[in-house]
């Protein structure tokens, strides 16, 4: 299995490559150069898998699905890496992820029982395995530098911390992210863990990631790689958890399923595309917004319009309070046909000169809803606060903002005859003021994270800057 850049590079590279290295050349992303097709004999057998729990159950298919895009690290060795990951120690369960049901046919799926309480755990545990693996393979060394929305941030630095021959720098907007989120962050006092404010946006901490990634001299010097979806070996650990809630929301390989996605940066989705393109019988994905609805608006319109700092909401779903998606050039590569140099013409110079375009007449939009089962919606905070009091009323189920948005835009598109899935994205403790607005009362606290708002926090406040943060890595990695 081979890689190639979305933005048309000629290289193409594989698996353990590309791990390390984050953005490609040209400034795109990785993909696959074919997703695998998964027939209905493989489908069913991995449904055998997973339910086997002697088989390994989550950990077992992880492998299975894995394999068919890693090729470069011995087969014995991957599956210890998945063995090692997916736990009932380290995730509560031994389902991993769990299905909880709602109305008849429609579920929650829980994917926040990892460190960290949020879905970024999925992967990210996979993550801190696989580079700790490579690099010890290599003898080298790499500087993660990351953004965050809120939830990255700390799923990577639990998953980095204390790792040989690992550094992170976490970049996140300053002051915009929950108490209890930049606990989890700024209390780490791990050395090799960094954590710098940035004053701005989430797209400006992103926007410096994508300079340093792009500064090819300074990257390879400084062994600089990342973290964020826009690396493939994440998008590739979450694409396991679609097939894993199918198989707990069907009875056989015939029926098809809904996913609706609380989504901002797009990679949690874009897993989901993936995922059906390798052949997941899935009937519609659905794209959940705030009220930063970039995405939204291009589902429904064809129009892709980034929004300045200045225009970018903050919201009571802090984690989707993007307005530069950055995995959506993966959707947008497999819209067009796979063309690298179109792509490169709209996320370049297009995006940079004109903060936007429209694919409203091309026929590839056309029929991309057919083609692609993408729909979308978005919510409010008044929307939150209802979908949470709702869900706590008739289910006695507490849910945190992101998936409130996720509930409400299902509700809205559900057909009700194909089971609907929402993807849990947070459990609602780390968004415990909107709680208490909408419930009047907290939310429930695991013991481990008693306190933490009251903990000692290391980090460094910085501008928007490129250049203040490459000579902070500089600075750090002597």
């Amino acid at each position: 299995m081979l890689y190639l850049s979305t933005r048309g590079h000629p290289d193409r590279k594989h698996f353990c490559e590309i791990l390390l290295e984050g953005l490609a050349p040209d400034g795109g992303l990785y993909l696959p150069e074919r997703y695998p097709q998964v027939d209905a004999a493989t489908l069913a057998r991995w449904r055998e898998v997973f339910n086997d729990a002697a088989a390994g159950g989550y950990a077992a298919l992880a492998f299975e699905i894995l394999s068919l895009y890693i090729d470069d690290i011995p087969a014995a060795d991957l599956k210890a890496l998945c063995d090692k990951t997916y736990t009932e120690a380290v995730y509560g369960t031994a389902a991993i992820v769990p299905l909880k049901q709602l109305d008849d046919g429609f579920y929650l799926e829980a994917l926040s029982n990892g460190p960290t309480l949020a879905f970024k755990d999925m992967a990210m545990q996979l993550l801190g395995h696989l580079f700790e693996y490579e690099l010890a393979r290599r003898g080298e060394e790499l500087n993660i530098l990351g953004a965050t929305s809120g939830d990255t941030g700390s799923a990577a630095e639990y998953a980095m911390r204390g790792k040989k021959g690992v550094r992170v720098f976490m970049l996140s907007p300053h002051g915009r992210m929950s108490p209890f989120q930049q606990a989890q962050m700024f209390s780490l006092m791990d050395e090799n863990i960094h954590n710098i404010a940035i004053e701005g946006v989430f797209d400006d901490c992103q926007d410096i990631v994508k300079n340093v990634s792009n500064d090819l001299a300074f990257k390879r010097q400084y062994k600089i790689g990342t973290v964020n979806s826009i690396n493939w070996a994440r998008l590739l650990a979450q694409v396991v958890y679609y097939f894993a809630g199918y198989f707990q929301a069907t009875a056989n390989d015939a029926q098809q399923v809904s996913f609706t996605v609380p989504s901002g940066n797009f990679g949690n989705v874009c897993a989901g595309h993936v995922a059906r393109m390798m052949g997941l019988p899935i009937r519609q994905l659905v794209v959940a917004t705030n009220e930063n609805d970039v995405l939204d608006e291009f589902f429904r319109t064809g129009t892709y319009r980034v929004r300045a700092s200045a225009d970018t909401h903050e919201t009571s779903s802090p984690s989707m309070d993007i307005s530069k998606a950055s995995n959506f050039e993966r959707f947008v590569f497999d819209l067009l046909g796979r063309d690298g140099e179109r792509t490169k013409a709209l996320f370049g110079a297009g995006l940079s000169e004109q903060g936007r375009f429209d694919l409203g007449g091309d026929p590839a939009f056309a029929d991309a809803a057919a083609r692609f089962g993408f729909v979308s919606g978005k919510s409010t905070h008044a929307d939150r606060l209802k979908t949470i009091k709702v869900t706590d009323d008739r289910f006695a189920v507490v849910i945190d903002t992101h998936t409130a948005d996720g509930v409400k835009v299902a509700r809205e598109v559900w057909n009700g005859q194909e089971p609907m899935i929402v993807l849990e994205t947070a459990l609602p403790i780390k968004f415990a003021q909107t709680i208490v607005e909408a419930l009047g009362h907290e939310p429930d606290r695991p013991a481990q994270f008693e306190g933490i708002e009251a903990l000692p926090k290391r980090v460094q406040v910085m501008p928007a800057d490129t250049a203040a943060v490459q000579r902070y890595v500089m600075a750090h990695c002597a």
